[in-house]
């Protein structure tokens, strides 16, 4: 945010009796509560987060035990220049010491403890990969420069293999690419051109991934946990077990004006009924929606149900205005919007994390993601910092890993990861991994494996335009705002927890008419020494100082050139 912005806006007239009704706990509600108490001066007991499941956090989750396992179903990318994120936790106190904030111990570990991975590729089991280049052509660096230029109307509803030449799905780039962020060659390319805008002054490093920031556990224990205790301590009310069922609204004078919320508690349905001063904020869709969970024995069994949780009440929402978006766009292919992750519990190892050391040379925590690029899964693993989470003893240690593709058979389990158990896909992974000889005796020391399968992961990159997702707050609404994956927020790119607390403070900033901005999204595209750096990547003259290379020679034959 730009400091004259830092400011405190006056309380919003009548405050004390206004009430706020959150629907859905994930971090996108959990972010518009702590604005509205910080800026909106709105008193916490005035806040009701209402949620379908006994607990909060939303996809960032994180649970379990030593004796049974832990699970996680993945993390999300955070870097430097998440405004709004870094915004939110800069006045969130840490679980540790209150005098600190959460962003205080998050910066500091990073400063200490920064992710720079030195084996990103590996192949013929567990032999490392050059990673050093992208590995693109000039054909497929000038394709990116095209789709930076293009505007999003122009390219519309185009899929990212409708764009690229079949090349570009064997260079580095694509495998560094679709293992970070959890792309397809089907999902849309227009969130590739909002990706690559958005962490163009990360394309430096994104071979090793540095600028990518992590927490000291996971997410939830690090993030989730802190922020639902500040929250607790101002009064805010979390209600579990409600699963929200519908919403109803006057359209009277073209406005929108939420009057009830419909839910089920205890198999009961129960109605709220708002005022108009009141506000509503309705997370309208959900990434891990319908999660099944397998173990080492059993696999995980998708669920292919029509009852879609919060997508099921956006649907019946979206035939009450045109406003209110196209949910069918994002939900109503589960094939293309499913994966799979699996977190495995060792327990006094001393094989498998003293064979990555030896493999990566990097220490739990600061190397990072690492794909295995002759996978036919395309399975990636990650070695978090130990311990994981907050009651994880020392002897105990946690790996995490997932796949993209779910529906081929596997290089030395004949399954498909889908109908694989958690041993069984581990099996596959420490084959990828050079360790299938001793997998014996890593087994013996096997806790659990834990796989997850979400049927709707990557819903939100699936092809849309212009008004498939509604806007944060619609036209003419009074009262009544979006949350999450599935809200528009210009510029900024979804699957991550920045989205999330973005829309967050827009819906408060617009629905309480505070006077402060929103914290604008980090600009790198339109720098030019970002759009330099990015260029002499992409071009593979990267070594280069560019002092001693003239700006032409470097945009050469380019769009970039073109644009100058």
């Amino acid at each position: 945010m730009y400091n004259y912005q830092k400011i405190n806006p006056k309380t919003p007239d009548n405050i004390k009796e206004r009430q706020a009704y959150l629907l859905g706990g994930g971090i996108a509600s959990l972010s518009a509560a702590a604005f509205l108490i910080r800026d909106a001066h709105m008193p916490g007991e005035n806040i009701h987060i209402l949620e379908q499941l006994d607990v909060f956090g939303g996809s960032m989750d994180g649970a379990g035990l030593a004796e049974t396992g832990y699970t996680a179903r993945g993390g999300r990318e955070i870097e430097e220049h998440f405004e709004c994120f870094m915004e939110l936790f800069s006045f969130i106190p840490s679980l540790k010491d209150k005098t600190v904030s959460v962003l205080d111990e998050f910066r500091q570990l990073n400063i200490e403890e920064p992710i720079e991975s030195h084996c990103r590729l590996v192949h013929r089991q567990g032999e490392k990969l050059d990673f050093s280049s992208l590995g693109l052509s000039t054909a497929n660096a000038l394709s990116l420069s095209k789709l930076h230029l293009l505007k999003e109307e122009v390219l519309g509803a185009m899929t990212i293999e409708e764009f690229f030449d079949s090349s570009f799905f064997e260079t580095n780039f694509w495998y560094f690419w679709a293992s970070m962020f959890a792309f397809e060659p089907w999902h849309s390319v227009v969130e590739v051109k909002r990706y690559m805008e958005r962490f163009m002054h990360l394309l430096g490093g994104m071979n090793c991934l540095k600028g990518i920031l992590h927490t000291e556990y996971n997410q939830y224990d690090s993030l989730i946990l802190p922020l639902i205790t500040w929250l607790k301590e101002q009064g805010v009310n979390f209600e579990p077990g409600c699963e929200v069922t519908d919403i109803e609204f006057d359209f009277k004078e073209n406005k929108k004006t939420a009057t009830a919320v419909q839910y089920l508690k205890d198999g009961q349905t129960q109605v709220i009924n708002v005022k108009e001063t009141d506000i509503v904020l309705f997370t309208n869709g959900s990434m891990t929606e319908n999660t099944t969970k397998g173990d080492l024995e059993h696999p995980a069994i998708l669920d292919r149900s029509e009852n879609k949780g919060c997508f099921s009440v956006w649907q019946k929402l979206a035939k009450k205005s045109s406003d209110f978006g196209r949910p069918e766009v994002f939900c109503s292919d589960i094939d293309k919007t499913k994966w799979l992750s699996f977190t495995i519990t060792l327990k006094d190892d001393e094989i498998v994390f003293p064979h990555l050391y030896d493999l990566s040379g990097d220490l739990p925590g600061m190397g990072g993601l690492v794909t295995i690029k002759d996978s036919k899964w395309f399975m990636s693993w990650v070695v978090p910092k130990q311990p994981h989470f907050i009651n994880q003893p020392d002897n105990v240690k946690v790996l995490w890993a997932y796949a993209l593709n779910l529906d081929v058979p596997g290089d030395y389990v004949d399954k498909s990861i889908s109908e694989c158990t958690g041993r069984e896909m581990f099996e596959e992974l420490l084959y990828h991994m050079g360790l299938i000889d001793k997998k014996d005796e890593i087994l013996e020391h096997t806790v659990n494996v834990i796989p997850s399968i979400m049927p709707y992961i990557t819903s939100q990159f699936m092809p849309r335009i212009k008004g498939d997702r509604p806007e944060v707050v619609p036209e003419g609404s009074v009262n009544f705002g979006f949350l999450g994956q599935f809200a528009e927020i210009p510029n900024d790119c979804v699957f991550t927890v920045e989205y999330s607390v973005r829309g967050g403070m827009m819906a408060v900033y617009q629905l309480m008419n505070l006077d402060k901005e929103v914290d604008p999204v980090f600009p790198s595209q339109y720098d030019i020494r970002v759009l330099t750096d990015a260029a002499k990547t992409c071009l593979g003259v990267d070594k280069i100082s560019l002092k001693d290379v003239p700006l032409g020679t470097i945009f050469k034959n380019t769009e970039l050139d073109k644009l100058l």
